[in-house]
């Protein structure tokens, strides 16, 4: 049998999961390489082509409001202020996928970064060259990433997340699944945001002994 382990369907694009970042920081510190996390990309809004209307912009703005309500992050509206601007999530999905073939680890941390160059920042990670940019600062070949980034192979195993997430049930994000238990089975550990206060403990009741170090 699997060694316990979690599975996190999220989206780079998803300001809940923006929201959710520390909790997973929160998750790595506490258990570390104990308790694997295995990231799957979720498709918020994938191949989304047609440009955001005033009236959507207002309402995503208005919602974000409720995010930062909930955990204090901040957001800057600004990044959909652009004439034009096409909220397609999946060229995020793909640099996460592209990274989590380099190294896991560095997936989960480029995931984070990206939910605070889009919100907190007003970056536009729908843009190749600010994708290759972040990935560079992670210290992988950003170059590599823009060769790849439109490759078969990389559209097929990110549309691949899609369709896990998909078959998993997953209706929103960010999820949290946590398995195996003793019965082989995967339980959700938490269906949308929750803070860590929450997370954590019933991280610890389920694996029912002290966290390993870091």
């Amino acid at each position: 049998m699997q060694a316990p382990h979690l599975i996190y369907f999220a989206d780079p694009m998803c300001s809940w999961c923006y929201g959710f970042s520390p909790v997973i920081a929160a998750i790595r510190r506490e258990f570390g390489r104990s308790l694997p996390i295995r990231l799957v990309m979720g498709g918020l809004r994938p191949g989304t082509e047609e440009p955001m209307t005033p009236k959507a912009k207002a309402e995503i703005a208005g919602h974000w409001t409720h995010v930062t309500e909930a955990t204090g992050l901040p957001f800057d509206p600004a990044v959909l202020e652009p004439e034009g601007f096409v909220y397609d999530t999946d060229p995020a999905a793909r640099a996460v996928v592209w990274m989590r073939q380099q190294d896991s680890e560095k997936a989960l941390a480029l995931l984070a970064r990206l939910h605070q160059a889009f919100y907190a920042q007003a970056q536009d990670v729908t843009d190749p060259q600010v994708l290759a940019g972040l990935i560079a600062d992670a210290g992988e070949d950003g170059a590599a990433f823009l060769a790849a980034l439109d490759s078969e192979a990389l559209k097929h195993e990110t549309w691949g997340d899609y369709g896990v997430s998909q078959r998993a049930g997953v209706t929103g994000f960010p999820t949290l699944v946590g398995g195996p238990g003793p019965d082989g089975t995967y339980g959700v550990v938490t269906r949308g945001y929750q803070p860590a206060e929450v997370v954590l403990p019933t991280l610890r009741a389920w694996l029912g002994a002290a966290p390993a170090e870091a």
